[in-house]
């Protein structure tokens, strides 16, 4: 997540669409006075420099860490929601934080990607660390794993809350169209970072007809805002 008052945009970062590519981009062009997420050791390899600043927040509505954790000593993690700003953190908190005038007059974006396709790049993402990698089938068994909630973080009130969503599928177009909209044109460069693995080319050879429908069951919601089809 990039909140840049230097030049009055709000990333909101979300899953599996190019996001760690896109704020290494951005973050080149931020201000001292910018904020910048930490974020994970595959956006350190593209940025010139660990360039996460400004992210801690003392503010009233920062939930404060479990006492369990702080009693033991549990080392504390830049991507919960208790440390102020942090990476994949949703619409409705970033405009909490920086009140109804920044949030208001700022350029706020960010981007999607077809949910299908998606799904099988979270599925590689989230096994990838498995000696021996279930089945596609098998990971979507469990709900809390291996749903993305991508619409829920650039929604508020189930109503998208940005100014322009691009389409990973176009993301050239759509990083060139941000980039005009925020006036970086020609200033800004997307890396390669944060490949996920080798997989088939084509997403949907993962599916079965089960499985299709469930997957689109879950993300109705961008389904229909952005008219995406298996």
């Amino acid at each position: 997540m990039i909140l840049s008052h230097e030049h009055r945009f709000i990333y909101i970062k979300t899953y599996k669409t190019a996001s760690t590519s896109i704020e290494a981009a951005l973050s080149e062009v931020c201000g001292p006075d910018d904020v910048i997420t930490p974020a994970s050791k595959a956006l350190m390899k593209v940025r010139k420099d660990e360039r996460a600043q400004n992210w801690r927040l003392d503010h009233p509505l920062v939930p404060k860490r479990p006492l369990v954790k702080r009693l033991l000593g549990r080392p504390e993690r830049a991507y919960h929601p208790s440390v102020g700003f942090y990476e994949h953190m949703p619409a409705w908190r970033v405009r909490a934080y920086v009140g109804e005038a920044i949030w208001n007059s700022y350029y706020k974006f960010s981007f999607e990607r077809n949910p299908w396709d998606r799904q099988v790049s979270w599925y590689y993402y989230k096994t990838k660390s498995r000696e021996a990698r279930p089945s596609f089938e098998d990971f979507l068994r469990n709900p809390k794993r291996s749903y993305v909630e991508n619409f829920d973080l650039y929604s508020i009130d189930d109503t998208i809350a940005l100014d322009f969503v691009g389409r990973y599928e176009i993301l050239a177009e759509d990083f060139a169209a941000v980039l005009d909209a925020i006036g970086l044109s020609g200033r800004v460069s997307l890396p390669v970072s944060n490949v996920s693995g080798a997989r088939e080319d084509d997403y949907r050879s993962y599916y079965t007809e089960h499985t299709r429908t469930m997957v689109g069951g879950w993300y109705r919601r961008e389904i229909e805002a952005f008219g995406y089809l298996f």
